[in-house]
């Protein structure tokens, strides 16, 4: 699709990789919504701040009629409870599934019959090479983004006759908040993952890779 003149979404908008997504939409001349559950916290230039709490199916539905020209919604808001399994605390648990899996399928449903009133669009999904590997210590996160590439999958399935297309953008560290503890070295540049994303929707890729690791990580899936 064209991002020149397309109307996004972009969830958590208000700070690390969903900042960089609004900004760069901006840049190539769509209209943004930034949406996060504080809108005061939108501070980004142009952008249009819009209350949206993915975990709260009332506040999704409330989105989705104000943002009713929408044609491109990016499913960036998550969190990273940092829980096992086993032994972890299951709020920590219910919470990464909540709003990385649930979360995802809340604004999807509710942003899908928005897409095809306006004649179709996108969705971009904001998953992580944890969708694949599956380290004990993240099994919370790596479940629920495991779930949410299911949901990707499905939902490109389903949704491709309306004239949807549903990109999976897998990426490692990112430079931002959430992986603030990472060493730089392991870190990369969340202006260029965001570049790489945009023009995979502007092309409509099903899958973007964003970083060497992911791209390692993928090419060892069938071993």
């Amino acid at each position: 699709m064209e991002l020149t003149n397309a109307v996004a979404v972009v969830t958590g908008a208000n700070r690390g990789f969903g900042r960089h997504i609004a900004a760069q939409l901006l840049e190539r001349g769509a209209k943004v919504y930034a949406a996060a559950r504080n809108p005061e916290s939108i501070d980004l230039p142009g952008a249009i701040p819009l209350r949206l709490d993915v975990t709260d199916p009332e506040s999704v539905a409330q989105a989705a009629s104000v943002a009713a020209d929408a044609t491109l919604v990016v499913n960036n808001a998550g969190v990273a409870a940092g829980q096992p399994l086993i032994g972890g605390e299951l709020d920590g648990v219910r919470l990464d599934m909540e709003t990385n899996y649930f979360g995802t399928l809340l604004v999807t449903r509710a942003f899908a019959p928005v897409l095809e009133a306006n004649g179709g669009g996108a969705f971009l999904n904001v998953l992580s090479v944890l969708s694949w590997f599956h380290p004990g210590p993240f099994g919370a996160y790596s479940a629920a983004k495991a779930a949410a590439w299911a949901l990707t999958n499905a939902t490109r399935d389903q949704l491709a006759p309306s004239g949807i297309s549903v990109t999976g953008l897998h990426v490692g560290y990112m430079d931002t908040d959430m992986a603030a503890s990472v060493p730089p070295e392991q870190k990369v540049d969340p202006a260029i993952v965001a570049k790489l994303a945009l023009d995979a929707v502007e092309r409509g890729d099903h899958e973007v890779l964003g970083d060497d690791l992911t791209r390692g990580v993928k090419a060892q899936l069938a071993g």
